[in-house]
């Protein structure tokens, strides 16, 4: 298992991790078979989603921001449930393709850590699957 290491600049974010999953493949030599990406937090997540477009995540910052409210009336002590529930809606991982030594994604698609509750350092697991 590989680790990838993240420091998240604001409290909500998504990050495109695409560059640096397609650097774990290349540095590993991986060909063919599947990366397992997954997130070991309760108030960070994974998602695939487009990258061409920054405004893409943007908006999708801004909608979870306005859907699930910081300051709605949870019972959660350390005030950053709704940082669990946007956690719980994307949820912890990603299975990916890997073929001819890089990840298949969709035309426009990239890989994206979801920052719920930073500024933090955040990891994510990789583990290649041979196939």
């Amino acid at each position: 298992m590989e680790v990838l290491s993240i420091r998240t600049t604001k409290r909500e974010e998504l990050i495109d991790m695409t560059p640096r999953l397609a650097d774990l493949i290349r540095a590993k030599g991986w060909e063919k078979g599947a990366l397992l990406v997954f997130c070991p937090h309760t108030t960070a997540a994974l998602t695939v989603n487009e990258a061409a477009d920054p405004d893409v995540a943007r908006d999708i910052v801004s909608f979870m921001h306005g859907a699930v409210p910081s300051h709605a009336a949870f019972r959660h002590a350390e005030g950053n449930s709704d940082a669990h529930i946007k956690t719980s809606l994307f949820g912890p991982h990603a299975m990916l393709i890997v073929e001819g030594g890089s990840v298949r994604l969709g035309t426009w698609q990239g890989v994206y850590l979801c920052e719920w509750d930073g500024p933090r350092d955040r990891a994510v697991w990789a583990q290649f699957l041979p196939g």
